[in-house]
């Protein structure tokens, strides 16, 4: 006798996609935009809609195109905000708002309870205007995001090609209640010399302080100082800051992530002196080690990146954070602080032809 098998398809609740080809996207959609991103596993900095619309204002790197997605209700449940730029051959590109190099997590923004309905309709409308672009970048997804766990098989059911590439590693370290239970977790070799650095460092200059810039206080002059120190760290970070764009969406990033309570920016000092800068995010219950500045010519023999990022996880333990997350990177420097690798992906979509 035959066996029929009875296949079940999902059935989705319907989702309204709208497409906004500028700029007054941001406006539009501001009162709702981070609402959606604490419902969902992009719940990130670099998905909220400061961040997104400080990064735009500063590149606009093309012809902006972003996917607001609604229920039934009306409710936003969705957001992949994208742009389309053309290569030098001619290649229309489409790709994440936040960019490869100043962001470090990007995905779109889908409401938890909702991701598979949200993508299968997103990426069905996407089908439908799939003469505007020749392929799709997507950068910076994170290994448990909705774009990683989702979209490649929704995209190859509708006729895409869909290729997953590892991208880089952010190491995170997973924090204990105790500075003690820290310390305890590394090795002998570098618990000893975490210790003997913090003592050398406080021994050898009675001036020493370090100082986490206050919340309310006017923030330019801390800004000229941190880049400074940023420039004189390396060649590579002195011309990542010659570029106008890039130093233009530092000045204005820094005050915007300040006045939403997310800025950590803290400096070593000698003598009053700022030898060592950390500019991080405390977003959540984790705290986003983003970039650094240090004089290490004149005060290398004081170690101030290990004694300022040492005070720094220590007091991310004292204020009951969960996680230090080194962001994108494999410096030596946070392995031997004890954090173990996340990943990071790409995510290549072209037509099938």
């Amino acid at each position: 006798m035959p066996v029929h098998l009875h296949v079940h398809k999902k059935v989705y609740r319907p989702v309204n996609v709208t497409a906004y080809n500028s700029a007054q996207a941001f406006d539009a959609l501001k009162p709702e935009w981070n609402d959606l991103v604490s419902r969902s596993n992009a719940d990130c900095i670099f998905s909220t809609w400061e961040w997104q619309s400080v990064w735009w204002r500063s590149y606009q790197p093309g012809s902006l195109w972003v996917f607001a997605c609604r229920d039934g209700s009306g409710r936003l449940v969705g957001l992949a905000p994208w742009f389309i730029h053309d290569q030098s051959d001619g290649t229309r590109v489409v790709s994440p708002v936040g960019g490869r190099e100043v962001t470090d997590y990007l995905d779109i923004i889908v409401d938890r309870e909702q991701s598979e309905a949200v993508v299968e309709c997103l990426v069905n409308y996407i089908a439908a205007q799939a003469d505007c672009f020749d392929r799709i970048e997507l950068c910076n997804l994170p290994e448990n995001s909705a774009g990683y766990r989702l979209l490649p098989a929704a995209f190859e059911r509708h006729g895409f090609v869909a290729t997953i590439e590892h991208e880089d590693v952010c190491p995170i370290i997973e924090l204990p209640q105790t500075w003690d239970e820290y310390l305890a977790s590394l090795d002998k070799k570098q618990r000893h010399e975490i210790r003997r650095k913090l003592r050398r460092a406080q021994g050898a200059n009675e001036s020493l302080e370090w100082h986490i810039v206050e919340s309310g206080r006017a923030i330019e002059a801390k800004i000229n100082v941190f880049l400074g120190l940023m420039a004189a760290s390396s060649p590579e970070k002195s011309r990542f800051l010659a570029d106008q764009k890039n130093e233009a969406f530092f000045r204005a990033m820094i005050p915007v992530v300040q006045q939403a309570g997310w800025l950590q920016l803290a400096f070593l000092t000698v003598g009053g002196e700022a030898v060592a800068a950390y500019l991080n995010f405390d977003y959540g219950n984790r705290i986003l080690v983003y970039n650094s500045g240090l004089m290490q010519e004149e005060y290398g023999h004081l170690s101030p990146g290990i004694v300022l990022l040492s005070h720094l996880i220590q007091h991310a333990i004292q204020t009951h954070h969960v996680v230090f997350d080194f962001l994108q990177g494999d410096e030596p420097y946070k392995y031997r602080m004890g954090a173990r690798d996340t990943h990071v992906y790409n995510l290549i979509v072209r037509r099938d032809r």
